[in-house]
């Protein structure tokens, strides 16, 4: 016996009796009085059979890819594949058929810019959501022509870059730079320039959206992770360190809470984390340093006290 779904498909007579699908003729019969009781199922299977004696790279499949609004053909082209003997060939050797006819510049740009921006985040682990984000500023920024002369990977790097930041989970210019093949300053520049091609604007970066992943790649505990937040939050609010670069803070106030933890680490291993120079690290800390008691939590456990905290 089954049980009684009132919402989906059943047999008036036999209500809770088994139903048996047919796939060949898309049916859904009664097991008790044989009754048909749905028709024009969709058959979720494979369109083709496999025979032992196919070859192993053939492509039995008839569907392309997924449907892409962002292309301006929804991606509904066709691919012609490699052509064999003399009737695929002209008289030169060259074959008769080629894809890229059937694919507009537009489009292969477009292609070649998404392609981009996917091994990027991949290369960083970057969710879907993101990728998705990118490839539509892209796509704006493409369509209006806003940045001509500027090169499709700039565009690309500094679009994933936009996209970190309204997705909450920014990512430094450092970073994007080293999974792209742009320079920091080049993408640094196609930024300005798109928030002012697309008049929008992105939040402002803050120490709190780097410390857990800068705590985390360093193996650093949840105690000295929130005593670091705490650090970096209360210098911005007492305006200890004016005009620095929210990156830096963090860097600084993690070298503040590690030094009196018992897991220290040194300016140069926080720096290549964070992706700031010591000297960088070294002079916001001078700044917080005097200050220290004011920015430590009140429930931290020094293992190290104030006092003997290193002066730079």
């Amino acid at each position: 016996m089954a049980d009684f779904d009132p919402t989906g498909v059943y047999c008036k007579e036999h209500p809770t009796a088994t139903l048996i699908e047919d796939y060949r003729a898309g049916d859904q019969i009664c097991g008790e009085c044989g009754l048909v009781v749905g028709d024009r199922v969709i058959d979720v299977g494979s369109e083709w059979r496999t025979f032992s004696n196919e070859k192993a790279n053939a492509d039995p499949s008839r569907v392309g890819g997924p449907e892409n609004p962002l292309l301006n053909g929804s991606d509904l082209s066709t691919m012609i594949g490699g052509g064999k003997g003399d009737a695929a060939f002209d008289e030169f050797g060259v074959a008769k058929y080629q894809n890229r006819r059937s694919v507009p510049s537009g489009d292969r740009a477009l292609i070649a810019a998404f392609r981009e921006i996917s091994q990027m985040a991949d290369r960083i682990s970057l969710p879907k959501t993101i990728q998705d984000r990118a490839n539509n500023v892209f796509k704006l920024v493409h369509d209006g022509k806003n940045l001509k002369g500027r090169a499709n990977d700039a565009i690309a790097s500094a679009s994933l870059y936009i996209a970190c930041r309204q997705e909450g989970v920014p990512r430094t210019f450092k970073e994007i730079c080293a999974i792209s093949k742009i320079s920091k300053k080049e993408i640094g520049r196609c930024f300005k320039l798109i928030l002012k091609a697309l008049d929008t604007s992105v939040d402002l970066i803050t120490t709190g959206d780097f410390m857990s992943r800068f705590c985390s790649n360093l193996g650093l505990p949840n105690m000295v992770q929130r005593a670091a937040t705490t650090i970096a939050r209360r210098a911005v609010e007492l305006d200890i360190v004016p005009g620095r670069s929210p990156i830096s803070v963090a860097a600084a106030a993690i070298y503040m809470a590690s030094q009196a933890s018992e897991v220290k680490q040194s300016q140069k291993e926080i720096g290549d984390v964070a992706g700031v120079a010591d000297v960088t690290i070294r002079q916001s800390y001078k700044l917080m340093y005097p200050r220290a008691e004011d920015l430590f939590p009140p429930d931290f456990v020094f293992a190290t006290p104030i006092e003997q905290l290193p002066l730079a």
